[in-house]
């Protein structure tokens, strides 16, 4: 079994992670930056240890600093939460050759599915429905043909893309030309990579994942689908468990597609299958084979921790439940709570000078802030994550509406009267959006 965990993340996940570590009696390593020498989750690990200044490639991006940290303290695993290393094959390798266990999927499968194009071709080969799109990479000679065949609108992506850099919308043939180019220079700029491919693009599809967790020896369960739908800039700001627009036979059926798939694959942990939805059809976007941001709202419905279930599957431990165990219950919304203006959507870094969190029965706050933490300028500016539960959404909505009412942050900006604007929304409350419903309300709002 593992005994120390070495968490190599910072912010909520990695004070959720340790909070699971704690529970499962592991000790606790906590990396940090010069930066972060006074956050939340330093202060309640067993150990803490500077792993460099505060940009991220010399800090949290940092492998070898990272490795050496677990040899110094004899961390003999680490959970890299989402974001930075969570994704990164070369990271889980350099583990491995340590003698470190990767509390993640295996390298291959990190590979195999971090591959925009490989992904797709893979999951078409599980069973998985995939949007119709280029078999490979698209280049300016071949793209217009390409885009012919698809039909237009199509929707250039990188292939090792993701939050929606690297992404274009092609309505035209005279658009196609321009939309490549960019994409590429885009792709190039953020991943060092600029490979492109091309999908239909499709008019008002929903955002739904799968949220999937295998043992790595061919047992694997699917935990029921997240709403994602409500996005700014492809970045997610409110999910919901269950989708408002599934069914029960859907959820069953394309959580079962993904299982099966997941079993055939032996993948191993956590990971989400992502899709857009139209229709009545679902259509493969990638899988994140990591933990996701909003895993929140799943356990809150299946009372299912799964950070401890990565660790147990980590350990060789398997997983605790079999399908037949996973019972769906309420709903839950997870509200995404950034240090930024809610009109400009600008950074605010800043000293908290007042945090009050909400409580009540079926509320949760996922956030390593307090009183007097000053969030530094350097990452990303989620600070908290808001998670309501209700025995019916109607119920969870109303929760949302009060504990709203209840949270309060002084000192910075935050994102919190964006979702007290979209809490009173009708569209909101009947559960009648789509990818491009939050940009249009915003853009409609602010004119």
């Amino acid at each position: 079994m593992i005994s120390k965990i070495l968490i190599a993340n910072r912010g909520e996940i990695a004070l959720r992670v340790l909070r699971a570590c704690k529970e499962l009696g592991i000790a606790t390593v906590a990396v940090h930056s010069t930066a972060d020498s006074d956050a939340m989750h330093v202060r309640l690990a067993d150990e803490s240890v500077c792993i460099g200044p505060p940009p991220s490639r010399e800090s949290y991006l940092n492998i070898h600093q990272i490795v050496a940290a677990c040899e110094i303290t004899g961390a003999d695993a680490v959970h890299p939460g989402y974001g930075f290393l969570s994704e990164n094959a070369k990271f889980a390798d350099i583990l491995d050759a340590h003698g470190i266990t990767f509390i993640g999927p295996t390298a291959e499968h990190i590979r195999l599915m971090g591959d925009k194009i490989t992904a797709k071709k893979t999951a078409e080969e599980l069973g998985i429905p995939v949007v119709p799109g280029s078999d490979g990479e698209v280049r300016p000679e071949n793209a217009l043909k390409v885009a012919r065949e698809i039909g237009f609108p199509v929707l250039i992506k990188a292939t090792a893309g993701g939050g929606g850099r690297g992404m274009k919308v092609a309505r035209t043939e005279a658009d196609l030309e321009h939309a490549v180019a960019t994409a590429r220079s885009e792709a190039a700029a953020a991943f060092g990579n600029d490979a492109v491919y091309m999908e239909k693009f499709l008019g008002k599809p929903r955002h739904i994942e799968i949220q999937i967790v295998g043992d790595g020896e061919g047992n694997a369960i699917h935990l029921g689908e997240r709403d994602c739908s409500l996005q700014r800039r492809h970045q997610k700001v409110w999910e919901e468990a269950n989708s408002p627009a599934l069914n029960v036979e859907q959820r069953m059926k394309i959580g079962q597609i993904c299982a099966d798939a997941m079993k055939k694959m032996k993948y191993r942990g956590a990971g989400t299958i992502e899709f857009l939805y139209e229709n009545g059809e679902f259509y493969f976007i990638e899988m994140n084979t990591r933990l996701q941001v909003e895993h929140p709202i799943t356990e809150a419905i299946t009372g299912i921790d799964l950070v401890h279930e990565q660790i147990r599957v980590a350990s060789g431990a398997g997983l605790s439940v079999t399908q037949e165990d996973v019972v769906f219950s309420g709903h839950a919304i997870e509200c995404r709570i950034n240090a930024e203006d809610p009109r400009t959507f600008v950074p605010s870094p800043g000293t908290i000078t007042h945090f009050h969190a909400p409580g009540g029965l079926g509320v949760r706050v996922d956030s390593g802030a307090y009183q007097g933490y000053r969030i530094p300028p350097y990452y990303d500016s989620l600070i908290g994550k808001l998670i309501v539960h209700g025995r019916t959404r109607v119920e969870c909505m109303m929760r949302l509406r009060r504990v709203l009412d209840e949270f309060v942050i002084d000192g910075i900006k935050t994102t919190l009267p964006l979702f007290q604007d979209l809490i009173n929304n009708q569209d909101i409350a009947n559960g009648d959006y789509d990818i491009h419903w939050l940009e249009h309300h915003l853009a409609a709002t602010s004119a």
